[in-house]
């Protein structure tokens, strides 16, 4: 008797199974692999200090590559005055205040109040663990928020309003270049810009040379004068207050100060701001503001104009100051570079400005130009 075992046969499905445990990668942050060089051009593109504020609280590595940025674009949201914070009506320099804002009769002070909440936080390393990259103030100047910043090149400021108080409907632009002193400045000016209109259009007045007589009898001249005086001083007065900036960053090459309204601009390219530094600027001995030298200035008026995209200008005005010098011609300059000066003081009256009031420039420069001479003040 055979005795059978049973045949067992094991599934080919049925095999040992062997759990395989892998150890998850460590996390790789990709952003560290980015060069610093790299990291640098972003925040330059960036520029906006508020922005680069909170940037710089993300990290040690942000925190020691925002001071290097080259590129600061710095927008002021409050001016008040040396005394103390003014609001409402009896702020001058308020928009809704029924004073005329008017930079040049008051001693101000800039300051920011919200504009690096980030900075105050923010700790760095190189002055102790405890000190702050910022000084904790309720109020910050620009040269206070830009004292950290150890390679701006490129520096844009701007002011939240213009400095000079206009009638509503007055078109009023400026912009002046400055060394240690004045060097340029143009000025526009309309009573009126609008769509085209037929009707309320100052008359075309005989051009017999001189002056158009209704500039007397009207008050034309008169506010024409006021509009330059008061252009000037506003640009004297941003200037005085780039002092301590421009004393603080060497490595400064371009400076514009400029406003939210696009009334007035201050710029300093590198040759000007080497003069700055070079040559003490003289202070006027009224007010917080660089004295201006004595200028021959050039007039164009023409009581209509027509400009693009059915704009008009009417009563426009444009004025171009160039410092006087001894022994200089009508023009400003001596015989020996008056060409290049004029050249140059084309150039610069020509790229003032954009859009209708390039184009009223453009219109106005073809206008018959009356001379005149300023006192210095």
């Amino acid at each position: 008797m055979v005795s059978q075992t049973p045949n067992l046969v094991k599934p080919e499905n049925m095999q040992s199974k062997t759990k395989i445990h892998i150890d998850p990668l460590p996390y790789l942050d990709r952003f560290d692999g980015i060069p610093d060089s790299l990291v640098l051009l972003i925040f330059n593109k960036l520029a906006d200090v508020r922005s680069l504020g909170r940037c710089a609280v993300v990290s040690k590595r942000f925190n020691s590559l925002v001071p290097l940025v080259h590129d600061v674009f710095v927008k002021i949201d409050r001016v008040v005055t040396v005394d103390g914070d003014m609001d409402g009506e009896d702020d001058p320099l308020s928009m809704s205040s029924t004073k005329p804002r008017n930079l040049f009769s008051h001693l101000i002070k800039l300051v920011l109040f919200t504009l690096l909440k980030p900075f105050n936080q923010l700790r760095n390393t190189t002055n102790g663990p405890n000190k702050p990259m910022l000084p904790q103030l309720s109020h910050h100047s620009p040269a206070q928020v830009l004292k950290n910043f150890t390679n701006v090149r490129d520096l844009r400021i701007e002011l939240p309003a213009g400095d000079v108080g206009t009638e509503d409907g007055v078109i009023l632009k400026w912009k002046a270049e400055f060394g240690s002193t004045l060097q340029n400045c143009v000025i526009l000016g309309g009573t009126r810009m609008d769509r085209k209109l037929v009707s309320d259009v100052e008359q075309p007045m005989e051009d017999n040379g001189s002056i158009p007589e209704p500039f007397y009898t009207n008050g034309g001249l008169k506010l024409r004068v006021v509009w330059t005086i008061s252009s000037l001083i506003a640009a004297s007065t941003r200037h005085y207050l780039l002092r301590q900036i421009i004393k603080d960053h060497p490595t400064l090459r371009n400076l514009v100060l400029t406003d939210a309204d696009g009334q007035g601009t201050l710029c300093m390219g590198c040759e000007q701001l080497k003069e700055f530094r070079e040559k003490p600027l003289t202070a006027s001995a009224s007010s917080n503001r660089t004295q201006v030298p004595a200028s021959n200035m050039k007039l164009r008026y023409a009581p209509y104009l027509d400009l693009a995209e059915g704009v008009s200008l009417q009563g426009a005005t444009l004025v171009s100051i160039k410092p006087s010098v001894e022994g200089a011609g009508p023009g400003g300059s001596t015989s020996g570079n008056s060409s290049h000066s004029r050249k140059e003081v084309e150039a610069f009256v020509y790229g003032a400005f954009d859009g209708p009031s390039k184009a009223a420039v453009k219109a106005l420069v073809k206008q018959r130009t009356y001379l005149l001479e300023m006192n210095g003040f």
